[in-house]
């Protein structure tokens, strides 16, 4: 294959990639837009392997065979509410594949001289540093995603200060090592504390902001991505990185907005503190509980319905029964709808994702701030395993954790139904005021147990 034809097939790649994530924007044209990018992958890959400048071409299909056959495996074997942390763990791939494309170039970049090399230095430097901290921060991620690492935040003493340092040095060993025109020893020291330094920053923010985060480390693997496309001079996987790195920029922000968080203190590592005053999980008042039997026929009553669902649907899989449910009342002409905000569970997206795969029609979910106004002349709210999105201490209390952050007000609505396993707080660790108030009602049980019970009475 002619280096013009790998140019031209580069180019489509490019063009499958924008239209992927053209489509990835909508929920009615999010499948085609997986295929624009199976097909724009499947056409880079050929185009890369079967290149003038690809070599050892038996060794790489070989590689590919075997880490696809482990992926796809892994892919069919994860459900849905361990995506996150699969999406983490992904991350983290490519930042390592970015490190060791960084070592490998430095060692062998043929005849380089002048600004040339210095040039190709600062991208080798660069590209090390981005890969390794993307590499252990989405190891952290993964960790406290699924258990192993405590979700509670790293308080070091002086730990932003630590964070500026770690930065100043690798500035200045950067600059040492272009002035040397390359070392080894530079460069390695440089790959340990950006070891060290993507552990602190991840480590450092609270597990309840996980979703956040793994927006951010989307980014930060882009530019890896990119990082690496520059050390190999490939154009296509510049552009791709650039693709991921900015859209995975973008998506952090609009998460930083609807949790009231900071957008460079998310970059900086520098939220996720331990709750301090709202954090205890004694009851606010008395709770009231409601049988399933009893919600079935508030449901048979009600005009409107909006159901929220959170983390621990997806737990449950309760989104069948959910879509069941939904149909029962819609055929019946009462008005259904889903509530969703933008961080409900701990992957940007998850809540629709989970809504999707039941069939739920696209039409009759929507984003937070499209169903609060509605939600005070709503008959009843079912929220489904959510907890801190639905949390009015957001609102009311200044001195809480959330303060600030955007929620669901549920609590406006006529009637509200929390499901519920226990009394215990959500995964910020801070308590909910929602249970105890006079139009709060506890399902307590597993979710997609409960509501089965609920479809058999309507």
């Amino acid at each position: 294959m002619s280096a013009g034809i790998v140019q031209a097939a580069y180019l489509v790649a490019a063009v499958l990639f924008i239209m992927s994530l053209a489509g990835l924007s909508k929920q009615e044209t999010a499948r085609a837009g997986n295929y624009y990018g199976i097909a724009g992958m499947g056409i880079a890959l050929l185009a890369t392997i079967f290149g003038p400048d690809a070599h050892g071409t038996g060794w790489i299909i070989l590689a590919m065979v075997i880490g696809g056959g482990i992926g796809m495996h892994l892919a069919k074997k994860v459900e849905m509410t361990e995506m996150p942390e699969l999406v983490a763990i992904l991350h983290s791939f490519v930042g390592l594949a970015a490190v060791l494309v960084g070592f490998n170039t430095y060692i062998d970049h043929g005849e380089l001289t002048g600004a040339l090399l210095n040039i190709h230095l600062v991208e080798v430097f660069l590209g090390v540093f981005i890969g390794a901290v993307t590499f252990t921060g989405s190891i952290v991620a993964f960790g406290k995603l699924r258990g192993i690492i405590d979700s509670k935040s790293l308080m070091l003493p002086h730990r932003h200060k630590l964070n500026l340092a770690a930065l100043v040095v690798s500035f200045l060993l950067m600059l040492y090592f272009v002035n040397v025109e390359g070392s080894t020893f530079a460069l390695i020291v440089v790959t340990l504390i950006a070891f060290a330094f993507g552990y602190h920053l991840v480590a450092s923010i609270g597990g309840a902001d996980m979703p956040v985060v793994v927006s951010m480390l989307n980014s930060y693997s882009g530019w890896a991505a990119a990082a690496a496309g520059f050390m190999l001079a490939n154009d296509l996987l510049i552009v791709t990185g650039a693709l991921v790195g900015s859209s995975g920029a973008i998506l952090s922000y609009i998460m930083c907005k609807a949790m009231n968080r900071s957008f460079i203190s998310v970059i900086a590592g520098g939220f996720g503190t331990d709750v301090q005053v709202s954090s205890s999980d004694e009851e606010q008042g008395e709770h009231r509980e409601a049988s399933a039997e009893e919600v079935a026929e508030m449901l048979k009553d009600a005009k409107s319905v909006v159901i929220t669902p959170g983390y621990g649907m997806a737990v449950a899989q309760a989104q069948y029964p959910v879509h069941e449910i939904t149909d029962k009342l819609r055929s019946q002409g009462v008005n259904v709808r889903f509530g969703i905000h933008p961080v409900a569970g701990r992957l940007p997206g998850h809540m629709n994702v989970l809504l999707a795969e039941a069939k739920v029609p696209y039409d009759i979910v929507l984003e937070m701030d499209e169903i609060n106004d509605d939600l005070s002349e709503t008959d009843v709210v079912l929220v489904i395993g959510a907890n801190d999105t639905v949390n009015p201490a957001a609102m009311e209390d200044p001195n809480s954790p959330i303060a600030g952050m955007p929620v669901l007000e549920v609590w406006n609505a006529k009637h509200v139904i929390v499901f519920k396993r226990s009394m215990n707080t959500g995964y910020a660790g801070v308590q909910n005021p929602l249970f105890f108030k006079e139009n709060t009602q506890m399902l307590f049980g597993d979710a997609k147990a409960s509501v089965d019970e609920i479809s058999k009475h309507l």
